[in-house]
């Protein structure tokens, strides 16, 4: 079979080893492919493989031996799932790999906003701490433990969280749609209000849906505490960027920290100039240990289409 990774750079610009995908067919590995150019790599694919790369009904009718799509990540927005289906072609996804990555990273923006570990580098590496009259200096640091952390999107990664933070001592709120939540342990589920109300930090961790598209706005930001902290990490659609930019110059919380935003790469955005303001280029998702799960995931699914199985099929 003729395999095609249209932007394999995204899971292996680190040298990942991504060569069992070779033992499955004639691999074809390119960094990143525009729509021309995937029609142009994809004459002879019986697979493709995307993360970001468009794959849409104009391209699927320019692709006559397409056979199987994997999306290299959980989100497959980039396909038209439902065009190929009619075309069947079916489609799987990689769930759940990033997981344990995400998690970390939300601690580390939280612990980022809290520590200021950064700033105090600087302050050594300029010199302030060997000028100091006293063995220590600090701003105030605040602790984890004791604080509350609101939940929006308690599923896989939401709920990690939930467990994480137990060990840090918070006090766990979450907002869920879904009935079965009556059976998490240690969580108080309430309205998005209250949600909103009572967090000392406020992490994300839906999908972006039409309930969920700019869930944190003006209304919502003007409800929370002024001390505190908004952690994204889930889609930048989640967050209505100008109102969060003006809720943090106006003081109506006290910080926030996101890996994700509303285009990306980002061109003109207000947060990157706010000092109130942490991010990071999407990344939570990228360790190489969630990556080396992406990359078994995607072998795993071609293993079993192979031998006539679908597996992780979203379509």
């Amino acid at each position: 079979m003729t395999i095609v990774f249209l932007d394999a750079y995204t899971l292996d610009a680190d040298g990942l080893d991504i060569s069992g995908l070779s033992e499955l067919g004639d691999l074809y590995r390119y960094d990143r492919s525009t729509t021309a150019e995937t029609i142009a790599r994809s004459q002879d694919a019986d697979i493709l493989i995307s993360n970001k790369a468009v794959i849409n009904r104009s391209v699927i009718d320019e692709l006559p031996n397409l056979k199987y799509i994997v999306v290299a990540a959980t989100g497959y927005n980039v396909v038209d799932v439902g065009y190929a289906a009619e075309k069947g072609i079916p489609v799987s996804n990689v769930s759940g790999y990033s997981t344990e990555g995400v998690v970390q990273h939300t601690f580390s923006l939280m612990l980022a906003l809290l520590n200021q570990v950064g700033w105090y580098n600087e302050q050594v590496t300029s010199g302030t701490w060997q000028s100091c009259p006293d063995f220590s200096f600090y701003n105030t640091i605040n602790e984890l433990a004791g604080k509350t952390i609101g939940i929006i999107g308690y599923g896989t990664i939401g709920s990690r969280v939930a467990e994480v933070a137990h060990a840090f001592r918070m006090k766990v709120i979450a907002h869920h749609y879904a009935p079965e939540r009556k059976w998490f342990k240690q969580v108080d589920f309430l309205s998005l209000e209250e949600v909103f109300k009572q967090s000392d930090f406020l992490t994300l961790h839906a999908p972006l849906t039409t309930e969920t598209d700019s869930i944190i706005n003006q209304q919502s930001l003007s409800t929370m505490k002024p001390t505190a902290y908004l952690i994204n990490t889930g889609r930048g659609g989640l967050v209505d960027e100008s109102a969060l930019d003006s809720a943090l110059k106006d003081g109506a919380i006290a910080g926030a920290a996101i890996d994700v935003l509303s285009t990306e790469p980002p061109g003109e955005n207000l947060l990157i100039q706010n000092e109130k303001c942490i991010i990071t280029p999407h990344i939570a998702w990228a360790s190489r240990e969630s990556r080396e799960r992406l990359r078994d995931g995607i072998i795993e699914n071609i293993k079993n289409y192979q031998l006539n199985k679908i597996i992780n099929q979203v379509n």
